[in-house]
């Protein structure tokens, strides 16, 4: 096992992008979860992206948790707690955090994927290719 890499997680991770291991968009880091260890150090364990929680991270305490329970209601094959990224699967961080998934199986795009599929396929145009 390698040893931890100390980060500021203020400036190493919140606001970076997800990258997945095809180089594809896959999101932001918009808060991180953190454990204490019996010895009082404190480390990240996973990333948060997704519905809500930017907006529970803005203090907007009605707007994160609606936009969580809308989530789940047009994507309810998704997990409890969808907008979780175990650190486990972070490959590299740098200027952007590469990850070791395919965004499609990530649920920070649970929801993006719903809108698409949804709502804006249905938009007159939407499906033409960019000349």
């Amino acid at each position: 096992m390698t040893a931890a890499r100390k980060l500021w997680a203020v400036l190493d991770i919140m606001d970076r992008q997800l990258i997945d291991r095809q180089d594809r968009f896959a999101g932001t880091v918009d808060d991180v979860e953190l454990a204490v260890a019996d010895d009082g150090t404190i480390s990240v364990t996973a990333l948060l992206a997704g519905p809500g929680v930017l907006a529970r991270r803005m203090r907007f305490h009605r707007l994160g948790p609606w936009l969580e329970r809308f989530a789940r209601w047009a994507v309810p094959a998704e997990s409890e707690d969808p907008a979780r990224i175990p650190l486990g699967r972070v490959a590299d961080i740098g200027s952007a955090i590469h990850l070791s998934l395919d965004h499609e199986d990530m649920a920070t795009m649970a929801t993006e994927r719903w809108f698409r599929d949804n709502i804006i396929d249905h938009i007159p145009g939407s499906t033409d290719a960019a000349e």
